[in-house]
């Protein structure tokens, strides 16, 4: 786990924007009575997952006054993510969801219309802040919250972008936050706009009707993408940029909740480049990561931190650690 020692924000090198959530998770005890709380919202999680493998991360976002915003900026806290660009609304609250499961695995309910963060405005927009990173991430929650809060997304790309910050997009398709012909329309500009696309297979085949994965990725670098990385689930991902591609392979694991893994996957992907990895090594060890936070309940908790990761690359550990205490 990331150290807790607080970073300067002139030191952040990679800044995620939009939404984190207390979690409610199911477990299977007490006959699916028992819920464990923890953490989530995809940006979060990516950047506590990048945190945990030594990247040097940051969040933009908005909180409730409230007792669940105060976890989330001790969690913040104790993994060494600055959260000076967070801000507290008096007027609003931090969201919630509820991760069930069953034989067709995880499922999602969610508490978060007019949440604090889905009142994000582009006068709040820390601007310099994100001139300052080397990394700027966001997904497709992040801009379908609410308007304003695309608004603010797309304004914060664009910001990146005057400032040759490059920008990290997972598309993380929910259509119960937005109908799918605007969102195709807002992830294929967000897309053309992003160095670093993390889609998944799903989201893809939903978003563009093209059904194989080397077709999605070309469609992704046709776009403008300089990499790619296309998360396949179970069968692992497919990374590449515009001279080379590579099949990574998943790494066998005891999945008990998926819940996260496409976040933890997408964080440690973009800290390894930011270690200088090329894009083949991230993949391999982004998707060791993504396995290893399967093995636990929740989205936070299990992601495993860069020396569980590497005991597994380097073949120390046959099998996956137990979560970060």
């Amino acid at each position: 786990m990331s150290s807790a020692t607080t970073i300067a924000p002139h030191e952040v090198e990679l800044l995620a924007l939009g939404e984190a959530m207390v979690e409610l998770n199911q477990t299977g005890e007490r006959e699916g009575r028992l819920w464990l709380q923890g953490f989530g919202g995809d940006t979060s999680n990516f950047a506590i997952a990048a945190a945990r493998q030594g990247a040097k991360a940051g969040y933009l976002s908005a909180l409730g006054d409230d007792a669940r915003g105060r976890m989330l900026r001790a969690l913040w806290a104790k993994e060494g993510v600055d959260a000076t660009g967070v801000r507290s609304d008096a007027s609003a609250f931090t969201a919630v969801y509820f991760v069930s499961h069953d034989a067709e695995g995880h499922h999602f309910d969610f508490m978060r219309a007019g949440s604090a963060a889905s009142r994000m405005t582009l006068a709040e927009l820390p601007r310099e802040r994100i001139a300052a990173a080397r990394v700027l991430h966001l997904s497709g929650i992040s801009l379908a919250i609410s308007a304003s809060a695309c608004e603010t997304g797309l304004a914060a790309v664009a910001t990146a972008r005057s400032a040759g910050v490059r920008v990290s997009f997972d598309t993380n398709l929910r259509l119960k936050l937005w109908p799918l012909a605007r969102a195709r329309a807002v992830m294929r500009e967000v897309m053309s706009l992003t160095d670093i696309c993390l889609p998944s297979l799903d989201d893809m085949r939903a978003l563009t009707g093209l059904a194989e994965p080397d077709a999605i990725v070309d469609h992704c670098l046709g776009l403008g993408a300089a990499i790619v990385a296309l998360k396949l689930g179970a069968a692992g991902a497919l990374v590449a940029d515009s001279t080379q591609r590579f099949r990574i392979a998943p790494y066998p694991c005891k999945a008990v909740d998926a819940t996260g893994a496409g976040d933890t996957f997408g964080g440690a992907f973009v800290a390894r480049l930011l270690a200088g990895d090329a894009i083949d090594a991230a993949g391999r060890y982004a998707a060791v990561a993504a396995a290893l936070s399967t093995e636990g309940y929740g989205a936070v908790e299990p992601i495993p931190n860069a020396a569980q990761v590497r005991a597994v690359l380097d073949g120390k550990d046959t099998a996956p650690p137990a979560a970060a205490p």
